[in-house]
């Protein structure tokens, strides 16, 4: 007989989690071997389960749980990692694929579209597979292509990315606080961010900077 998959779930809503369990045992080849709320909770409770898969939720209310997907798989490596989302925004997408994780799963998918996405997650855990994948990234090579940035908003971009701020930048460029702001808010339209950690995710998939050159906000 075939080993069964193994599988924590990690999520915050008592009920989605519930329903998760439900969903697992009734899958032939899948057992549950742990469940948890929290972000804090999570690394305890996969180092006692060791399971092949992990689903956690991309909102977890203690935290960032793409930051603990990230976690687990500098920690485990051949760990298989289900993102489920209610948000799929394409910016969600991308960081899940940088993160590492193998599937990127909406909420409100089919049953069958998760347990798939856990199959997966158990055999090629380091091969990222999302509905809608193809779509984000036609957008993002859309993007690609019609997005160049002047001189000045490389300037900027490259000192935002070393994590000056705004008066500081003004200082850098010789120019006033008020230009240097404008410079700022500029870029961030064009990149579609709101603030310097959007920017700096934007220009990191975009290419338009090197992700070792790139700094926490």
């Amino acid at each position: 007989m075939a080993k069964s998959i193994t599988v924590v779930v990690i999520d915050g809503h008592t009920l989605t989690r519930y329903g998760l369990v439900g969903l697992v045992a009734g899958a032939e080849g899948i057992e549950m071997v742990g469940e948890c709320g929290t972000a804090a909770e999570a690394a305890a409770v996969v180092a006692v389960a060791v399971p092949d898969v992990v689903v956690l939720d991309v909102a977890l209310p203690d935290g960032d749980g793409l930051r603990v997907a990230a976690e687990l798989r500098d920690r485990y490596a051949d760990l298989g990692i289900v993102v489920l989302t209610s948000n799929t925004e394409d910016d969600v997408m991308f960081r899940a694929l940088e993160t590492g994780v193998s599937a990127f799963v909406c909420k409100t998918a089919p049953n069958g579209e998760v347990l798939a996405a856990i199959r997966h997650a158990a055999v090629a855990a380091c091969s990222f597979t999302a509905t809608g994948l193809a779509g984000a990234l036609g957008r993002r090579n859309s993007v690609m292509v019609g997005l160049t940035l002047s001189p000045r908003e490389q300037q900027v971009l490259a000192l935002l990315t070393d994590g000056m701020s705004v008066p500081a930048i003004a200082r850098s460029m010789f120019v006033s606080p008020s230009t240097a702001k404008t410079y700022v808010a500029r870029l961030y339209e064009k990149l579609g961010a709101c603030n310097r950690a959007q920017a700096i995710m934007t220009a990191l998939r975009l290419g338009l900077i090197e992700r070792q050159l790139a700094v926490p906000a």
